[in-house]
């Protein structure tokens, strides 16, 4: 039996982060994820790193991290490809730049100054190959990008390096409560056991939860994302829509990323994501209204990755409502990337000292009345 002071289920970002800074803290850690470290979300989203465009709840826990990104190479020994070039959010239409006056309204009266509007001229300044018809938008100057394998690969390798054990290609068969212990049975035959467990299993985390006591309402889901050939260069910060859906960016290779949250469909159960071709293709002609220089791109490829989708649209962060010791975090919902360094922290303060000092509550898993019938999968 391997014994230790915390398992930590998940290798996505949010699980590897949790693990660096609980071993940072001096906590025996063991990480087990049933298929190689970022095989899902983590390694397969856009990358972007972004303050723009949050639910109030999650500003506070994003400006946190925007610090720790800012300073990523510190915590992680490895840039992971982080620039910051700011992400811009373009309104098409008068209608469009009321709705960017309105948000930063509101964001100034809750206190936070980081998303500005801008003018046309502005605009054109920072992205001049946007479509004539844009006429201004809302900038977030502090944003960026990362690379989100090489990322959650750099957080996997510092948590090791300050001794966690990581554990992948073994799922987790079985979870209990044995006394003061939580006692994980893996598929290859070990078991593990500590007192503390962090449930950051993703899209299978919903399982853990319902294990203890705690169903919640999560679901699987599969967005996806497109790159293209090699364009000159065009581009430099992220860039969305005000009211369309659309992620864009442009790497230093000349590769043009394509997202925004449409969905293919997810099959948790098998490791398979099915993609929508017409979801993509719609998808592409937005990006061929917005950037004329597009018309002619080819796109060479498309894939998608598994995430965990909860039905209020935020993650599940904190304590568990059933059973002391054990801690979750996940449901991040397609913008879950940007928050994995604060995140892991939050997680090392409450498992290693029972509080933390910023605002969680929304995040509470509390939130959701118990109901459904037991799952014995993971």
């Amino acid at each position: 039996m391997v014994t230790a002071d915390v398992i930590v289920v998940g290798g996505g970002l949010h699980g590897c982060s949790a693990a660096l800074q609980l071993a940072k803290r001096g906590a025996s850690v063991v990480l087990v994820e049933k298929d190689y470290i970022g095989r899902h979300a983590s390694g397969a989203n856009a990358g972007g790193v972004r303050q723009l465009g949050r639910v109030l709840a999650e500003i506070p826990l994003s400006v946190a991290s925007m610090e720790m990104w800012h300073g990523i190479e510190d915590l992680v020994d490895d840039h992971c490809g982080f620039e910051s070039h700011g992400q811009v959010k373009l309104a098409e239409s008068e209608a469009d730049l009321e709705t960017c006056r309105a948000r930063a309204s509101a964001l100034h009266t809750a206190g936070f100054e980081h998303e500005e509007v801008i003018d046309e001229k502005q605009l054109r300044e920072l992205v001049p190959a946007a479509a004539p018809h844009v006429v201004g938008g809302m900038v977030s100057r502090a944003d960026g990008a990362a690379l989100p394998f090489r990322t959650v690969q750099a957080f996997r390798n510092k948590a090791e390096r300050l001794g966690a054990r990581i554990i992948e290609g073994v799922a987790v068969s079985d979870i209990r409560r044995d006394g003061r212990d939580f006692v994980a049975q893996l598929a290859d035959g070990q078991t593990l056991s500590a007192p503390k467990l962090v449930n950051a299993a993703g899209a299978w985390a919903g399982r853990i939860a319902e294990r203890f006591g705690e169903p919640v309402p999560l679901e699987a889901v599969a967005p996806m994302l497109m790159i293209t050939e090699r364009r000159a260069p065009f581009l430099k910060p992220v860039v969305g829509a005000t009211s369309r859906t659309l992620s864009f960016k442009q790497f230093a290779n000349g590769t043009v990323l394509i997202g925004g949250g449409y969905l293919g469909r997810a099959e948790p159960d098998t490791n398979r994501t099915i993609l929508d071709y017409a979801k993509l293709g719609e998808n592409a002609r937005t990006v061929r209204d917005l950037f004329p220089v597009m018309h002619d791109a080819r796109i060479i490829r498309c894939w998608a990755g598994i995430e965990a989708r909860m039905a209020d649209g935020i993650p599940v962060i904190g304590p568990s409502r059933t059973e002391d010791g054990l801690f979750h975090s996940f449901g991040y919902s397609l913008h879950g990337f940007q928050l994995g360094p604060i995140c892991g922290s939050i997680i090392g303060e409450l498992v290693t000292t029972g509080q933390t000092n910023l605002p969680i509550s929304p995040f509470s898993i509390r939130r959701f009345a118990p109901s459904g019938r037991q799952s014995t999968g993971f």
